[in-house]
C-alpha cells in the first residue's frame, strides 16, 4: 500500500429514513473514533443535510451518491457539484448500478468527474466488469476502456479515488478471492500510470463487491487495495465499523 492512507466509504444506496440515517451517522462516528484510514458514508441526497449535523465535528466526511454535471439549469431531478459541496465532501461516480440500471455510460461518467473536480469534492471513480465479460476474459478490455474514458481531458490527481467494483460481486454475497481483486486493482493502477505516470502510485483503490467484516482484512492486506467501497455492510454500524478497524491491520 506504499504511503497511501487507506479510505473505507460507505454506500447506502436508497436506505434509511431520515431519522435512521442520522442514527446510523452517530454511531458510525463513535464506533469509528480513531479510525486507522479515511471514513465516509455516501447516502441519499434528501440526508445529506440531516447525516451532515449528525457527523459535525466527527471525522467521518459526508457523501453522496451520484451527481450531475451541469452546474444550474432545466435539469428537473438532478443535483449539481455546486449544490452538493454545501453538504458533504465525497461523490460516488458511475457505481455499477447507475450504469447498467440508468445506462450512464463512460462519457457521462467523465463529465461528471470534471464537475466534482471543479467543486471542493473528492471523487471515487467506480469502475468494474460483469460476470458475462469476466467469462469472456475481457475483465482488463473494460478495465482499460472505463478508466480510459472516465479520465480522458482530465488532469488526474490523488484527489480521486477509484474503486474496483466487479458487478457480479455487488449485493451477491459472492466477492472475488483477494489475489482476484489484487490482479484487477494493480491492473488499474497500471492504467493510471501509463495515463499519470507516477501519480498512480499515490491514487488510492478502493475494493468494492461485498466486503465484510468476515473478509475485509484479509483483502485490505492486498498491496494495490486501499481500502473499499462498502455497501450492506456499511449498514450495520458494528460491521462497517470492523471493516474500518482492518483497515489499519
Amino acid at each position: 500500500m506504499a504511503n497511501r492512507r487507506p479510505f473505507v466509504a460507505g454506500n447506502w444506496k436508497m436506505n434509511t429514513t431520515e431519522r435512521e440515517a442520522a442514527s446510523l451517522a452517530r454511531e458510525v462516528a463513535a464506533l469509528t473514533a480513531g479510525a486507522p484510514c479515511d471514513v465516509a458514508i455516501c447516502v441519499p441526497f434528501p440526508h445529506l443535510a440531516t447525516v451532515r449535523e449528525a457527523l459535525a465535528g466527527s471525522h467521518v466526511l459526508a457523501g453522496a451518491q451520484d451527481v450531475f454535471w451541469e452546474t444550474s439549469g432545466a435539469y428537473t431531478g438532478e443535483v449539481s457539484a455546486t449544490m452538493l459541496a454545501d453538504y458533504c465532501e465525497v461523490v460516488i461516480i458511475g457505481h455499477s448500478e447507475r450504469r447498467q440500471l440508468f445506462c450512464e455510460s463512460d462519457g457521462w461518467v467523465n463529465r461528471k468527474l470534471k464537475a466534482v473536480l471543479a467543486a471542493p469534492l473528492r471523487p471515487i471513480v467506480c469502475v468494474g466488469e460483469t460476470i458475462e465479460q469476466r467469462r469472456a476474459g475481457e475483465t482488463e478490455s473494460v478495465l482499460a476502456r472505463q478508466l480510459r474514458g472516465a479520465l480522458a481531458g482530465v488532469d488526474i490527481t490523488d484527489r480521486i479515488t477509484i474503486a474496483y467494483e466487479p458487478v457480479w460481486a455487488i449485493g451477491t454475497g459472492e466477492n472475488a478471492t483477494p489475489d482476484v481483486a489484487q490482479a484487477a486493482c494493480a491492473f488499474i493502477r497500471s492504467i493510471i500510470g501509463e495515463l499519470a505516470g507516477d501519480v498512480a502510485g499515490r491514487i488510492r483503490i478502493q475494493y468494492g463487491g461485498s466486503m465484510n467484516a468476515g473478509n475485509a482484512a484479509e483483502l485490505l492486506a492486498q498491496p494495490d487495495i486501499d481500502g473499499g467501497l462498502v455497501g450492506g455492510a456499511s449498514l450495520k454500524a458494528d460491521q462497517f465499523a470492523a471493516i474500518v478497524a482492518a483497515a489499519g491491520a
